[in-house]
């Protein structure tokens, strides 16, 4: 049992390992025993705009100071400018924003507009995918968290992801999937029942599972078949958006535009809890005559909307999507290189400043990793039941702290995996 009066989360509490934070500066965060920390993993994904960034701050004090409360149809500068900003990014077509406290929530009200438009029940999402911890979310999850809560709601159906590697359908150059396992969606579509699919939820790439990154015609494969069952079609920008894969949101990678983006994570960079499902014109017609029926008591929260608007403005302002594009052949370059000095067999992916690799090791080796990377004061994501590392370090991050944390995490890797003689 923890001494403290909360719980840890995914874990049991007599084997949490709480650390304290006090502060931090960009890629780096500091902890109360004087510690300072290479941030590699944004915290939880969400730090894209990093640390200490003191003109967030302030603007989440000025809206305090302006208006602190409201309710969920109220209307105010900071609401109108985060959602007309969004809907500018999004793109063509897209009209109009639901805000919400989480990527979780995002994707619960993607999943009540889909049945609501399309009257229909099911949807489809992958294994190896995270779509969040409420319980509509758990269940288009594909990962572990999701069946020690099982039944969740009904109708919802997995199929394989994109792992070029050890494709089912023989395609391990990773260049098509034509007839790859994009196509296992429009199969499921038609063998499961024709027409009776509200949605397809996908990450652009599966980032917490894995980092799986999809063949160029993945994307537009998908989107064709979700056109010809009428399906809506919802990318789950919520780790992969603002910027973490080199763009906007990842599935600019490819050319096509969803029904609906699910955000959160980067939209305030983890200064004020907010969400959002934005949400194009075909959708959201739909509900000109008809009730939408979702909504929340905190719905586009004054402080947060204000801290969304100006995390937006530094994301621009010191051209973070562009640093984190730069960056990504960096960060593969890197790993690449560590790679080829481990004495066990591994594989590297990436886009943008999120990117794996995964070393085919024994447990007692990732549990040596995690020690030696606590030694060097380098955080990331280090998942030893998926034998992967992951990384995804704030977009502020320079070169040179990238190359020297990368390095570092080199020599922690050779010394809990073993180095080639």
């Amino acid at each position: 049992m923890s001494d403290h009066p909360f719980f840890f989360t995914w874990t049991a509490q007599n084997a949490a390992k709480p650390i304290e934070l006090t502060g931090g500066d960009r890629a780096w965060f500091t902890t109360a025993d004087g510690g300072r920390w290479l941030d590699l993993g944004a915290l939880a994904y969400q730090v894209n705009a990093g640390h200490g960034r003191q003109r967030i701050v302030d603007a989440i004090k000025r809206q305090a100071d302006q208006l602190c409360l409201s309710t969920a149809n109220a209307v105010y500068p900071a609401k109108t400018e985060l959602a007309e900003r969004l809907l500018a990014m999004a793109g063509p077509g897209f009209s109009k924003v639901f805000f919400t406290l989480s990527g979780a929530e995002a994707n619960e009200n993607a999943i009540k507009i889909a049945r609501q438009v399309t009257g229909r029940l099911k949807m489809i999402s992958r294994y190896r995918s995270y779509h969040g911890a409420s319980m509509g979310a758990l269940a288009l999850t594909g990962d572990w968290r999701r069946p020690p809560m099982e039944p969740l709601i009904p109708g919802v159906i997995h199929v394989h992801d994109c792992d070029c590697q050890q494709c089912a359908h023989g395609n391990r150059a990773g260049n098509t999937c034509t007839h790859g396992m994009a196509r296992e969606i429009e199969k499921t579509m038609r063998l499961d029942g024709e027409r009776s699919t509200a949605a397809v939820f996908l990450e652009p790439v599966p980032g917490a599972n894995g980092v799986w990154i999809p063949p160029p015609d993945y994307w537009p494969t998908v989107r064709a078949a979700c056109d010809r069952d009428g399906a809506l079609l919802v990318a789950d920008e919520v780790l992969c958006g603002f910027g973490r894969l080199g763009k906007a949101f990842g599935h600019q990678h490819w050319g096509v535009t969803p029904d609906m983006i699910t955000v959160a994570k980067g939209l305030a960079s983890g200064y004020a809890t907010i969400g959002a499902v934005i949400v194009h014109e075909r959708v959201a017609k739909h509900f000109d005559a008809n009730i939408l029926a979702c909504g929340l008591t905190y719905y586009a929260h004054p402080l947060a909307c204000a801290a969304g608007v100006e995390t937006l403005k530094l994301y621009d302002d010191e051209k973070l999507y562009e640093n984190a594009a730069r960056l990504g052949p960096v960060l593969l370059r890197e790993l690449d290189a560590v790679a080829a000095k481990l004495a066990v067999k591994s594989q590297v992916r990436g886009l943008g400043l999120l990117a794996a690799i995964a070393p085919e090791a024994p447990m007692d080796r990732w549990q040596k990793l995690s020690g030696e990377l606590a030694a060097r004061k380098l955080s990331l994501h280090v998942e030893a039941k998926r034998g992967t590392a992951i990384f995804a370090p704030p977009l502020c991050i320079t070169e040179e702290e990238l190359v020297t944390g990368m390095r570092s995490f080199g020599e922690a890797a050779v010394a809990a995996f073993g180095g080639k003689q």
